[in-house]
């Protein structure tokens, strides 16, 4: 139960003996600093401590701001000794009986308004174990988060929590907040000088109060922080954090393992919370209103995961969560930790698998938050050549001091060990491994053999991914990083100094660029630039990618993904239509922002929802079948995600026909999988008698169109598709079909397992009725 307000220090207890009336009396020195809240030892003056001389008891000294009157009383109320206040103080002093140790006591107190009876924070010892202490100050302690921070506690049959904060260099720290009238006198916190961490348990406080951490930093300037650990925080603009039990572990999970792996189908669907559906009044969705949306609206679409832009705590909406103060809490601008759990076991209870965008290469400057936490550069570099971001005006963290690494790594597992995080997207890695980036000549210091790698980034990262590895094997990294770093996707080695950097996927963002830049020409004058599409496979297997058509593509005057296509509107939708059936047939794994399966005409807006109305109207809604149908060809043929990573399961069939702006591909898998073959044109004329080889004879059949009529195309048929016993393309066998207009095929031998009924399909699949994906 929460204590009974306390008041604010006023004038009211009657003038006390001085000070050396006292039997063991602090120093006025002591007294003083105490009652300035600048003492650094508080435990050593404050609560119960031996006589030293032969007078026997125990002095037991309190300060309370505000108390008209205090008494020292036994657990059930009988009194053990009255307190006096010294003159001049907030000091309340007194001696309890004699007794081989302090004896049990609580303190009886009248507020001139109101009485309490109060434990005493300073009665209870450490509550961090040696061990905790011990590795943290090493900065190897896997999950910091469980001994730092605000938890929650029963101590010899009191309850109250344990407050713990890293802050080596300040000159005291105290805890304030709704339960002391947030006054730093009252719960000033003990300092263990080998870790740098401060501690305190204080009886009475309870889950939802509001905290903070009162500093004074080693420059001697007062500082008002938030926890840096905290597993829960007020909704912007308050910045103070909230008492929250940490969330109970979940199980590793085989399943999410096997979902997971690189031999697995994987295609995600990003989404930002805040916009994706609002509710009445512009008003944002709730944790659980989005589990009960969003969740059926991913997996009736097909899609194997959903991609979370950050959910971590974070003070400016317009930053989308990329400048997170809280990186253990879920932002309540959505609900309570309990609902975020509550969306995530949705999530995986419908087969979905959730991935959260995580942001460790920078923070942002608010007073509040991280930055010179404790009066000096703490998690952040000193030099701002090293330590502040020109790109972003952030803060760029300290990857070679090792309690700054421990609170990184300690924050990927908790995300994954006590939400069920199926895996985290890091973003910016590109901004983390090179000290130059974004920096002219003069604004960055090399390493120190010269370069301009940033060789404790590395480090980190790949100690991080190596944690992450052994300890929850089931989670995926995946790295936005946009340089041709070697080996992102490549396992660390045991020192974690060389080696890659232990990712298991990295985005594609050659494939994104060059694709986009292709699809955004004229068809006219595609012919030219033939290499914009078939570079993508110069490489596509050196790394684990993943093919991202992501939020960075829709905002900020780039336009939606349908705007970017050449033409009217009709050939912008067939475009839209071709580019993702060859994204889906290209190998890597699939992330698709959401909007572009509708084919949004706008820019993504993060201050409103999507545009569903849009629906309403065949081009989009047949956008949306086929982006649903291509997922649900994904899922059921390995030949198309089997061997994303391996070059033995692609080989191409045409890549040189320029002129007819014409790829084609097979697609392969191990056993008895079938093959697919991908044909993708990307000029609006039908072509007629176009022959392409093919990997086995047989009659074939058409898996999809994209120029269906059903789609919003053409409707144009390949025709029938018997191979013929001629060599080509380097094949033997081959046929000839007919090439709808800026459309993609995939064809397979007849008689693969997917029914051609897509609709009959979903049916039998989804939980809830009919076939229509809308929300």
């Amino acid at each position: 139960m929460t204590a009974l307000p306390v008041p604010d220090a006023q004038p009211g207890a009657q003038p006390g003996p001085s000070l050396g009336a006292f039997p063991g009396a602090p120093s006025a020195d002591l007294v003083a600093a105490l009652q300035r809240a600048e003492s650094a030892d508080p435990f050593a003056v404050l609560g119960p401590h031996r006589l030293a001389d032969a007078s026997p008891g125990w002095a037991l000294r309190v300060l309370l701001p505000g108390a008209v009157q205090v008494s020292a009383v036994t657990p059930k109320g009988a009194l053990l000794a009255p307190l006096r206040c010294v003159t001049g103080s907030d000091l309340w002093c007194g001696v309890l009986p004699a007794s081989e140790t302090a004896p049990d006591y609580r303190l009886q107190i009248d507020w001139g308004t109101h009485q309490s009876r109060l434990d005493d924070a300073y009665r209870f010892g450490s509550q961090l174990r040696e061990t905790d202490l011990w590795l943290l100050s090493e900065g190897t302690h896997l999950r910091p988060y469980e001994a730092l921070g605000a938890h929650p506690l029963d101590v010899g049959g009191v309850g109250g929590v344990r407050f713990a904060v890293w802050a080596p260099s300040a000159r005291r720290v105290s805890v304030v907040g709704s339960f002391n009238s947030w006054d730093g006198r009252r719960h000033a916190m003990r300092l263990h000088p080998a870790s740098g961490v401060w501690e305190i348990f204080i009886p009475h406080v309870a889950e939802g109060d509001l905290y903070r951490f009162e500093l004074v930093g080693a420059d001697g300037r007062l500082r008002l922080k938030s926890d840096p650990y905290a597993n829960r925080a007020e909704l912007r603009p308050s910045t103070a954090s909230i008492v929250q039990r940490l969330p109970a572990g979940v199980a590793s999970s085989p399943l999410r393992r096997r979902a997971n792996a690189l031999d697995a189908p994987i295609s995600i669907y990003e989404a930002h919370l805040g916009s994706w559906r609002r509710g009445p009044d512009n008003r944002w969705l709730s944790y659980r209103e989005l589990a009960a949306q969003l969740v059926p609206y991913v997996r009736d679409m097909g899609f194997t995961h959903i991609e979370l832009l950050p959910v971590q705590e974070h003070p400016f909406d317009g930053s989308w969560g990329y400048q997170p103060t809280g990186l253990f809490a879920p932002t309540s601008r959505f609900g309570s930790p309990e609902d975020f759990k509550h969306f995530v076991d949705t999530a995986h209870a419908a087969g979905l698998g959730v991935i959260l965008d995580w942001v460790p290469a920078h923070f942002p400057t608010d007073e509040h938050g991280l930055a010179q936490f404790d009066g000096t550069h703490l998690y952040e570099h000193a030099d701002p050549r090293e330590g502040f971001h020109p790109d972003w005006q952030t803060l760029i963290y300290n990857y070679g001091r090792r309690e700054v690494r421990n609170f990184l790594i300690g924050n990927a597992l908790y995300w994954i060990e006590r939400f069920g995080i199926d895996g985290l997207r890091v973003d910016a890695v590109a901004s983390m491994l090179y000290r130059d980036y974004s920096r002219k000549e003069g604004e960055w210091i090399p390493n120190q053999h010269g370069g301009r790698e940033n060789l404790e980034a590395i480090s980190f990262l790949r100690r991080m991914n190596r944690a992450i590895g052994i300890e929850r094997p089931e989670a995926i990294m995946i790295a936005e990083e946009s340089t041709s770093f070697a080996g992102v996707s490549r396992p660390p080695s045991d020192d974690c100094e060389s080696g890659g950097l232990g990712f298991h996927y990295k985005w594609n963002m050659g494939w994104m660029n060059d694709t986009l830049r292709y699809l955004a020409r004229d068809p006219v004058h595609r012919s030219f630039h033939q290499d914009e599409l078939r570079f993508s496979l110069v490489y596509a297997f050196s790394e684990n990618f993943m093919l991202p058509l992501s939020h960075d593509e829709v905002v900020h005057g780039k336009g939606s993904l349908l705007r970017k296509m050449p033409g009217n509107d009709w050939r912008r939708f067939a475009n839209l239509r071709a580019a993702y059936g060859y994204m889906w047939g290209h190998p890597g794994k699939k992330l698709l922002f959401m909007g572009n399966e509708i084919g949004q005409w706008g820019e993504w807006n993060a201050e409103a929802q999507l545009d569903w109305p849009l629906l309403e109207r065949e081009p989009h809604a047949g956008l949306q079948r086929l982006v649903r149908d291509l997922n649900l060809v994904l899922r059921h043929h390995p030949a198309l995600y089997q061997r994303d990573v391996s070059g033995d399961g692609f080989e191409w069939l045409r890549h040189d026909d320029a002129a007819s702006s014409v790829l084609a591909f097979v697609r392969k898998a191990g056993g008895d999988a079938p093959p697919v073959v991908v044909v993708s044109h990307f000029t609006p004329e039908v072509r007629h008698g176009y022959r392409i080889g093919l990997p086995q004879g047989g009659q074939w059949e058409s898996l999809l169109n994209t120029d269906d009529a059903a789609y919003g195309g053409s409707g144009v048929s390949p025709g029938p598709l018997q191979a013929e016993a001629v060599p080509w393309d380097g094949q033997p066998q081959s046929l000839v079909l007919t090439l709808p207009p800026l459309a993609t095929l995939m064809l397979r031998p007849a008689g693969g397992p997917l029914p051609v009924d897509f609709s009959a399909l979903i049916a039998s699949e989804a939980a809830t009725e009919g076939t229509d994906a809308r929300p």
